[in-house]
Parts: structure tokens; sequence; C-alpha cells
């Protein structure tokens, strides 16, 4: 009696104790006519055996015709016996013929009601002048006495049921009457018109003429038998088409949840978490069903909200939380249009409504709220936090609670939340069953498309089974993730920028365990990897394919796509160690405007992961990133272009000052120092006009050259304007830049120059320095103290070279010795 609500325990035992008090007060002592009680206590234990189920209960309530032979009974021995008569015929019809075996509590509260039918009924019987069962009996005086007898027979044992039945099923009790018993009452008059002929004819003698009165109960069972069977075939029929009907409603629930992205388990558990809830606290049956249908088709609204707002995984702008706001509005429109026969569109309406009022769309408050939208609104929410969302992580089962208390009393009902953490591990477990029903897993099995056989071979194909919710799923991630790419694109002008963002949106749809690009150099054709990110990224960026080699060589050749392809092809293509942990690979060719530029390549390290849907997927990308790359190279190369002396490839005027600017902040924040060397080709003029320009600008190529071979790779040398260099020494000091400044000068005094065959020119650099923060604390500063030490060199190098100053240790007229011109040159003394 535990499953019992309160109510319904405490009235079965009020029912129980009354039938035992009365049937220790009232049970007979003797037998006046033992064979007699015994005929009528076996007839009515058969009779109860033909019975029949009540179709609109759940309860497993019967009903059988033995009250014709309690009739017969309480008129030939009176009410006392016959309570012993009914209880018996109780006990038989719960025992014999059952489905399930009753419970005990079920069995004698049967009986209790019978034996206080049978005493009220004896009592009506007594009292509107029924003769005792010692008197000769009268069919011209008993019509009065026993109609008013089966009244209360069908009244008393009618209420007593149909009360037990609404209070165990929390349904209203003149419901449950008037639709399980209402209809059976000329069945009790008919029976005590058969009992009263057949106690005329018992009391006469007529004893087997008696039992010809048993043809009016069999008929009054079989009408009742084919009557009810046709209202539980009827009732089977209603219930498979709504069956139907809900698989249907939770096929497009799953659907629309599918494009929500979100789990199928999801609304499987809100479901059941919902139905548990409202069972709990106390909701109809029919109320009950309308909030498993809500719980079902509570998100059908979003079909009119954006795929990127639903999927966006950042913060929502105010204008994308208004569209958001709209769905449930949206949701009961829709469903307002479909008859239920209970709510569902005020549920949907409200279930992001809150307690403390501050919801959408209305902003009710409190028990405004329907109750089925306050249980979906705190069960939806707790799933949601427990569940994998693209806005969000899924939570733990403690944070998720803690959030859902927190939330208790603002967002949600405090009776609501209280009631669903005290039922949730049996929620839990009933939900988890529920997952393993078949009904609903429909799967399709994936088709391997046909698969070309290039030169380097092809992995067969996997193939496996996926569920159509997530097919529905993928579909809208598709949509989403190239969205997501085409804004990617536009956001970046570099190529490694633009690759880093496309591999990240690109593993939403296509696994990979590496993603690369490789891009195609025409002068060398070869395919050199541009960008690469995950597993071995650092082995793969050092790839360099030459066309038609490995798998990108023979894309790059055939311009089609290859799928499940080796890995290791490429490593083998490139020279490098063919060992590696990936194990399949997709590629994808870049044509723009019909110029091939390079591939896009993604690997994994499981066998056959790729379908020909990653590579549909793969070749639409490849498709919109063409166009990104190819500007993305051209922005680049116009960048170094911009920064790029194009005559000697050093860089420019503008580049230097970009470095110079950068290296004196960083000098004087670590309290270093920069040097800067400002150097010029003597006597430049001389051979443009002798020789030529273009053999000048030969000359400044090879003293470039030189010059870019004579410093650390750190280190930068710009052609600043014309025949003039710069070089800056980051964290020099003014010893080691003379070093440089002598050791460069005399690699250019090294340098074989050529104008023109047979003809050697030596060349020569004069070069001043200037040194950070010593001579200067700005670029301005120390560019016009290099400058004029430059000239001061270029004038001791020509009267050197004059023959009015000797070389090495010698002194000049001033007594001045050639190392102190030289470093008086460069601001050192």
């Amino acid at each position: 009696m535990s499953d019992l609500p309160v109510a319904a325990r405490l009235y079965v035992s009020a029912v129980l104790a009354a039938g035992a008090v009365v049937f220790a007060l009232f049970l007979p002592r003797t037998i006046a006519d033992p064979i007699l009680f015994a005929a009528l206590l076996f007839l009515s234990s058969l009779a109860s055996a033909l019975k029949v189920n009540l179709p609109l209960t759940t309860s497993g309530s019967t009903m059988s015709v033995s009250y014709a032979v309690d009739f017969a009974a309480l008129l030939l021995l009176g009410a006392d016996q016959t309570m012993i008569v009914a209880a018996a015929s109780a006990w038989s019809q719960c025992t014999f013929r059952t489905q399930s075996r009753a419970a005990p509590y079920r069995t004698l509260f049967s009986m209790a009601a019978l034996v206080l039918t049978v005493k009220a009924a004896g009592l009506v019987y007594v009292w509107l002048g029924g003769a005792p069962p010692s008197a000769p009996f009268s069919l011209t005086t008993v019509p009065k006495p026993l109609v008013g007898a089966a009244t209360a027979y069908f009244a008393c044992n009618t209420a007593l049921i149909a009360t037990a039945i609404g209070l165990s099923s929390k349904q209203a009790i003149p419901r449950v009457w008037n639709e399980n018993f209402l209809w059976s009452a000329p069945s009790y008059f008919v029976g005590a018109g058969a009992a009263a002929m057949a106690a005329s004819v018992v009391d006469r003698g007529g004893y087997w003429m008696a039992s010809l009165v048993a043809a009016p109960l069999y008929l009054t069972y079989r009408t009742y038998k084919v009557y009810l069977g046709r209202v539980q075939d009827q009732q089977r029929h209603v219930q498979q088409v709504s069956d139907l009907h809900l698989a249907t409603i939770e096929a497009l629930a799953l659907a629309i949840d599918a494009k929500d992205q979100t789990a199928q388990t999801h609304i499987r558990r809100v479901q059941v978490y919902a139905a548990g809830l409202a069972r709990a606290l106390g909701m109809s049956d029919n109320d009950i069903q309308g909030v498993k249908t809500a719980a079902l088709l509570h998100d059908i609204g979003k079909l009119a909200v954006p795929e990127h707002i639903l999927s966006k995984p950042g913060p929502l702008t105010q204008e994308e939380f208004q569209k958001i706001r709209i769905h449930p509005q949206i949701g009961a429109e829709i469903i307002s249009a479909v008859p239920f026969p209970y709510p569902v569109s005020p549920l949907i309406l409200s279930h992001h409504e809150r307690w403390d009022g501050k919801g959408y769309p209305v902003g009710l408050k409190g028990d405004d709220i329907p109750l089925g939208a306050r249980i979906l609104s705190a069960v939806d929410y707790f799933d949601a936090l427990m569940s994998e969302r693209p806005y969000h992580k899924a939570m733990s089962f403690d944070a998720a609670m803690s959030l859902l208390q927190q939330e208790s009393g603002k967002a949600l009902d405090p009776r609501v939340v209280e009631t669903f953490i005290d039922m949730y591990p049996a929620l839990a477990a009933e939900a988890e069953a529920s997952q393993t029903e078949p009904a609903r897993k429909l799967t399709r099995a994936v088709e391997s498309a046909p698969s070309v056989q290039p030169a380097v071979g092809l992995v067969t194909e996997s193939t496996g089974r996926t569920t159509v919710f997530q097919d529905i799923a993928l579909a809208h991630r598709e949509i989403y993730a190239l969205y997501e790419i085409a804004q990617a694109m536009g956001s970046s002008l570099g190529v490694a920028d633009t690759m880093a963002l496309i591999s990240t949106k690109l593993s939403n749809i296509v696994p990979f365990s590496c993603c690369a690009l490789f891009l195609y150099v025409e002068e060398t054709e070869t395919l050199r990897c541009r960008f690469a990110t995950g597993v071995e990224s650092e082995l793969i960026q050092q790839l360099t394919i030459r066309n038609g080699h490995g798998l990108s060589g023979w894309v790059a050749r055939n311009r089609r796509p290859l799928v499940n392809a080796r890995p290791s092809a490429d490593l083998e293509a490139a020279g490098a160690p063919a060992q590696t942990s990936l194990q399949s690979a997709l590629v994808c060719p870049l044509v723009f405007n019909e110029r091939f530029i390079g591939t896009i390549s993604v690997y994994h390290t499981d066998h056959s992961v790729y379908t020909d849907d990653h590579r549909r997927l793969l070749d639409r990308i490849s498709e919109q990133a063409a166009a990104v790359i190819y500007n993305s190279i051209v922005f680049e190369q116009t960048q170094e272009d911009s920064l790029t002396d194009p005559l000697t490839g050093l860089p420019n005027t503008r580049f230097m000052f970009m470095h110079l600017t950068r290296e004196l902040a960083r000098a004087d924040r670590l309290k270093s120092e920069v040097s800067l060397l400002v150097m010029d080709l003597d006597h430049f003029k001389d051979i443009n006009d002798t020789f030529g320009h273009h053999v000048g600008d030969r000359a400044l190529r090879e003293v470039a050259g030189v010059l870019r071979a004579g410093i650390r790779p750190y280190d930068i040398c710009v052609r600043y304007a014309g025949d003039e260099f710069i070089v800056v020494l980051s964290g020099c000091g003014a010893d080691e830049a003379e070093r440089k400044r002598l050791e460069l000068q005399r690699a250019v005094d090294a340098l074989q120059f050529d104008p023109r065959p047979g003809k050697l020119l030596p060349l020569a650099l004069s070069i001043g320095a200037a040194i950070f923060p010593h001579d200067g604390d700005s670029y301005e500063t120390l560019l016009a103290t290099a400058d004029s030490r430059m000239y001061r060199d270029k004038a001791r190098r020509k009267r050197q070279a004059s023959g009015h100053a000797p070389h090495g240790e010698s002194r000049s007229t001033t007594g001045v010795s050639e190392i102190d011109l030289r470093r008086a040159a460069t601001g050192v003394l």
C-alpha cells in the first residue's frame, strides 16, 4: 500500500477497519439452512468468475454478476449471512482468472467494501418493509424494498470503489464514477429482479426451476462482455493513434532539437523529469500528458530563430537576445492550432517565465505561471547545465545542482526545485532506462562513394551507421561552420592568420589531427608548407614537395581531391622520414580564377576516417578559402615589397624606421646600447658615369650581399638612399661597433668587381658610427651624428688615397696617428 498517495492509504485503511468492525459485530452465530447457505456461497463464488474488466481505469478493477446471487442471499438468508457470501465472492473475484496477482490490501478492500454494501442494502430492505427470511416470500410485497436495496447496493458499492480509484489515481471521484460505473446501474436492477424470481421459486421448493434464472444473468454477463470488449478495442485503437501522434510529435521535436545542436537524449530526459515531477506534485493524468507533450515541443519556436544565433558560442547582442525571446510565443502560436485534449500551448508560452517576474514573454510571476511551465523551466534549465552546448561547456553534477538551488526563488519555483532535488536519483534512473528504447533510434547506413585510384593509392573508405538526428545536426553545423569561416576569412590579411582561423572553424565539421596549407611556387614547381597545426605540425611545416609527387603533388597535377590517402606519401616525396602517427589524409586543391595556388590537407591518426561528406565539405571550404588565401599571398607580397628595396633585396628606409623605433625603446627599457653605422659607397657616381647605371646597380647588389653576410642574423642592413646603407647593431657598444666598421670596410675592399669583362674595379665604403644612448636618444640625432662621422671618414680616406697620409702608425703633420684619425672619425675620441 506504500505506492498509494496518502489520502488513498487513509481511505483504504478506514474502509478496511469499518468492514472488519461490521463483520465482527453482525457475524451470525448459527446458519439456519446450511445447504442453502452453501449453495448460495458456491454460486456467488462461481458468478464472481464471470467478470469483466473496467476499461476506463488504470487500476485493474473488474465487475462481476455475483451481485445477483448476493441479492438472492439477501432475500433468502438475510443481510448477516449474506455478508459471508459477498466476502467470499469478493475474494474469489480478486483471486481467480486475474491477469496479475492482486495485492493483499486490494483483496481485503474489496471484501470490506462488499460487507459494508450488503449490510447497507439489508438495512434499507428492512427499513422499506422487506419480509425477514423466516417469513413466506411474496412477489407482491417485495418490489419496493427490493428496489430500495438494489439502489443502496449499487450506490454504496460503486461509491466505495470509485472513491478508491479516484484517490489512488488522483482523478476527480465524480468523473471516475460517471465514466466507469453509472452505465452499469441497470444491471443491478436486472440482477435484483432475477434474484426475486429465484427466491420465489426456491421458497416454493423449486430448486431446479430456480437454476433457470441463471440464463438472464449469463446473458447480462455476455452483453457486458461484448460491449466492454468493443470499448476496449476502441480504447486500444485510440491509444494506438495517440501513441502514433505522440511518436510523430517526438520525431519532429527531436529534429528541431537536432537543429539546435542539442543531443537527442536531452529531450527524452526533460520529458521523463517533467512527467515525474508532475506526478509528484499532484497533477492529473490529463495534465501530466500535457506536460509530457509540452516537454517535447517547448522549443519548437526556435524554428524562427536564425541558425547563427542559436549556435553562437559567445554572448548574444541585445538584438540577438530579442530574437531569442520570441521563440516561446511563436511556439505557442504554432501549437495552438493543434487540438490537443490537454493544455500544451500555455506551457510552451510560459516556460521562460521566472518565479520573480523577470522572465519573458509576458513577465508572469509566482503562481500565475502554470505549474507545468514551472516544471519545464526547472528541468530544462538543469539538463541544459549538464549538457554540452555550442555556447557553454557541460557542468558537473554538483555545480549544476548548486546553481539550481541558487536560482530557487529567483528564476525557479522553490517547491519544484526542492521536489526535483529529492526525486533526482529515481528520475535519473528512469531517464537512463528510457534511452534504451529502440523505437526512436532511427539510423541509416553511410553510403560509400566511388573512390578514385591515383598513383599514390587510396585506403578503402570506412562505412558505419549514423542516426538521422545526427545528420540533421551535422547539416546545420555545416551551415554555421561555413558561415563562421566566411566571416573569419575577411578578418585577417596574413596567410598564417587566415589559416589559423579556418582550421579552428573547420574542426567543427571535418575531424583532423593535423591541418596544413601547401602553397605552389611556380618558379620551382614545388609546393611548400606555409602553415600547419596539430599533431606532427613541426614536421609537416618543413615539407617541400615537387609537383606530381606525394599527395599534394598529385592533387596539384590532377586538381582533384584525395580521400583517405597515406600521409606518409607526402613525407616520402619531401625526403623526410616516412614514420608518422598520421594514418589517413584528405587533400583538396585551392584554385582561384582557374589558377592553382596550393592545397589544404587534413590528416588523422586513425585509419579510414574520411568520407565523401568530408570531401564535399572540405572542397566547399576550399572554394571559399582559395580567393582569401590568394589575396593574403598578394597582401604579404605587397607588404614585403613596401618594406623591401627592389634592387638589393634589403629592407628599405620604412622598415628601418619601424625596426629602429622598436630597438631604441627596448634598449631604453633594458638600459642597453644600440649602434648605428651609416655607410656610403665611394666613387659611385664615377661608376655610373663611366660604365652606366646598370653597372652601378650591379655594384650596389654585390655590396649589399657582402654587408648582409657580414652581420648577425638579428641585425639588419638597410639600403638608405642611392649609394648609402645603414646597419643597425642591437646590443653593441662603441668598441664592438668599431670592430664591425673595420670588418665591413675590409670585406668590401676585398670585393673584386668587374664592371666589364677583363677589367677589375676596387670598391670602398666610408662608414660613420653613432651609439645609443651616448650620441643621442632618438634615431634622428643618431643618424645625423653617424652621417657626419661618415663624411669625415670619407674625407680621411680621400686624403689617404691621394698620399697625404701614410698607412699604419705614421703621423700626419699635426702629429696625430692614423688610428687616432679613425677613432676620431667614429667618435671614440
